[in-house]
């Protein structure tokens, strides 16, 4: 690995350290829970390349909900920045533009959140459901 790339990963660590302390621990499991889903619908493509879901659709429960956007959190912007530079290191491909897209949901199954990833090659951050009986 390069200087730069040595460098480049050394400050991401540290902003995703920084992020934790901030905004807390909530929202580093939910990027894990996002990670995990991308790292599991990677798929062998032609030339080599592995592709992976660019469109998520993240169900938070009301009270994380609550949370992540109280202090004034993009947290869908800041879940899709995570995910590219997740992805640029794994050398994955994606299908269309990568998007999350945050919903609001009272009958998440953890009580916290539920993601879920697929395929659309024009999509569009305005929102999409992917989870089952997302709004």
């Amino acid at each position: 690995m390069s200087a730069l790339g040595t460098l480049e990963k050394a400050l991401e660590n540290r902003w995703d350290a920084l992020m934790a302390r901030v905004l807390g621990r909530e929202r580093v499991e939910l990027l894990d829970a996002l990670l995990r889903e991308c790292d599991s619908k990677a798929v062998a493509g032609p030339q080599g390349r592995v592709m992976v879901p660019n469109a998520y659709d993240v169900a938070l429960a009301d009270a994380v909900h609550e949370e992540l956007t109280r202090r004034g959190g993009r947290v869908g912007q800041f879940l899709t920045d995570s995910l590219v530079r997740h992805a640029e290191r794994r050398g994955y491909s994606w299908p269309g533009p990568p998007t999350v897209h945050i919903t609001r949901r009272s009958d998440v199954p953890n009580g916290r959140y539920l993601v879920a990833g697929g395929v659309m090659p024009h999509v569009n951050a305005g929102g999409f459901p992917l989870a089952p009986g997302a709004r």
